[in-house]
């Protein structure tokens, strides 16, 4: 377990283990404060910054936990090298100020980061091959198969163990998800529903709109870090083919057009770097069509009148690093918010 001692300097309030934090948790109930809750692996950026500004708008307390989840990474996955940046993210978060809607005295700031150990989320232990698991571990069977599933078989089992536990220790009023990983998102709130949770409630877990990079629409991730400058010179292409895609389906065009389409920019866009002389190989890993209840894969010859909400969405390795992006088609009310 990591000591106090260990930890940098902060104005917020850091816990690391679950009984300190339930402590104050508990405070904050006998007070009826309302508790918002934005989940990371830590690396913040502004697309975890903007789901702390809506938390803090829209709750009287605002925790942040930071850590990084060794159950949702393959054994060839990057869980060693995975950026870590605590000092630089306790900077941000206390940089972060939001007046209260209800009062323009009442300045609001993250209120708590909780910062477990290994050994603090995962009592029986832990190691990322699941054949060789032990313990207790949450899968949401039907819809964990399909989009990011079918690149990551174990991703999502990982996933929605951890948020399990970490929904159990922070007892959250509301909770904040960003787009980018729609597939997440909407799996967990399938689970807040079956599990019957309270803390939160489905209806109080919030996805927000994917925060891009302002020069290109590059969805903000942690792992935008890995990219050479090469590689960002094309990393957009993604959102591009996505985008390109999205144009032929609101034409009316059926699916398997749409993806020709999008599958199009991003081979027209690797023979541009080519011919540019850039030190940068892409490879496409899929793009594909949901249905945003199901996950279920749309038949290729069905349009845009034969579906009532659709996730569009992609993915992309640039080198070593793998993006992903997605666009929603259709009535987006029913999922942001």
């Amino acid at each position: 377990m990591r000591a106090i001692t260990d930890l940098p300097p902060s104005s917020i309030p850091i816990f690391t283990t679950i009984p300190a934090y339930r402590e104050w948790r508990r405070q904050a109930f006998d007070a009826h404060q309302s508790v918002g809750y934005v989940p990371t692996m830590g690396a913040l950026h502004e697309g975890h910054l903007s789901l702390v500004r809506r938390s803090l708008a829209e709750n009287d307390l605002t925790v942040v936990s930071i850590f990084v989840n060794p159950a949702q990474f393959a054994p060839h996955e990057d869980l060693a090298t995975y950026p870590r940046t605590l000092p630089r993210d306790l900077e941000l978060l206390v940089a972060e100020k939001v007046l209260s809607k209800s009062s323009s005295s009442d300045v609001r700031t993250t209120s708590a980061v909780f910062l477990p150990s290994i050994s603090e989320m995962y009592p029986s232990g832990v190691v990322q091959n699941v054949a060789e698991q032990k313990g207790t571990f949450v899968e949401v069977k039907g819809y964990g198969h399909q989009m990011e599933g079918v690149s990551r078989p174990t991703f999502f089992r990982g996933v929605a163990t951890i948020v399990t536990k970490l929904f159990n220790a922070i007892q959250p009023t509301n909770a904040y998800f960003g787009q980018k990983d729609i597939q997440q998102a909407l799996l967990l709130r399938r689970l807040c529903k079956d599990l019957l949770l309270s803390h939160p409630e489905p209806d109080n877990l919030h996805i927000i709109p994917t925060a891009r990079d302002p020069t290109d629409g590059l969805a903000l991730s942690s792992r935008n870090a890995y990219l050479t400058l090469d590689g960002r010179k094309v990393a957009s292409a993604l959102r591009q083919a996505l985008q390109a895609a999205e144009a032929a389906w609101l034409s009316g065009l059926s699916k398997s057009e749409c993806i020709a389409k999008a599958t199009s920019v991003i081979e027209a866009r690797s023979a541009q770097a080519q011919c540019d002389g850039l030190h940068t190989n892409m490879r496409l890993d899929y793009l594909e069509m949901n249905d945003a209840s199901t996950f279920e894969v749309l038949e290729p010859q069905i349009r845009r009148d034969g579906v009532e909400l659709v996730i569009l969405s992609g993915a992309l390795n640039v080198d070593k690093t793998r993006l992903i992006d997605n666009i929603l088609l259709g009535n987006t009310q029913k999922i942001l918010g």
